[in-house]
């Protein structure tokens, strides 16, 4: 008898996925993943939201428990209105934070009303 693990992707075939609101907003694509080493989990799906063909984009490291997998779709679904994500602390691809400082942590993951992982 084979026992099957959870739900098991390649981090390849999340980089590049839309995302869209529980309403169907498009809210852009997953740019890149963050990795907590020491935990072995995905910490941050970071998201490239706003600008016009790829120009003026703004990225969001958000909480990996905030986004749904709907495998069918092809799709990841964040539960945040747009507005709210417009108004969320971003950063420019030239200029990222330091995602292993744990003050900054907190306040994402409060943004997005999760408590954090690690606590």
């Amino acid at each position: 008898m084979t026992t099957k693990i959870r739900q098991v992707l390649s981090s390849s075939s999340i980089v590049g996925t839309n995302v869209q609101n529980s309403a169907r907003e498009d809210l852009g694509e997953i740019k890149d993943l963050m990795i907590d080493l020491s935990g072995g989990r995905i910490a941050y799906a970071v998201l490239s939201f706003g600008g016009f063909l790829g120009m003026g984009d703004k990225l969001f490291a958000i909480p990996w428990e905030a986004f749904q997998v709907v495998q069918e779709e092809e799709i990841l679904v964040l539960n945040v209105a747009k507005e709210k994500l417009e108004q969320a602390p971003g950063f420019d691809k030239d200029n990222w934070p330091d995602m292993a400082d744990v003050t900054w942590g907190k306040s994402i993951h409060a943004y997005y009303g999760y408590d954090p992982y690690w606590d």
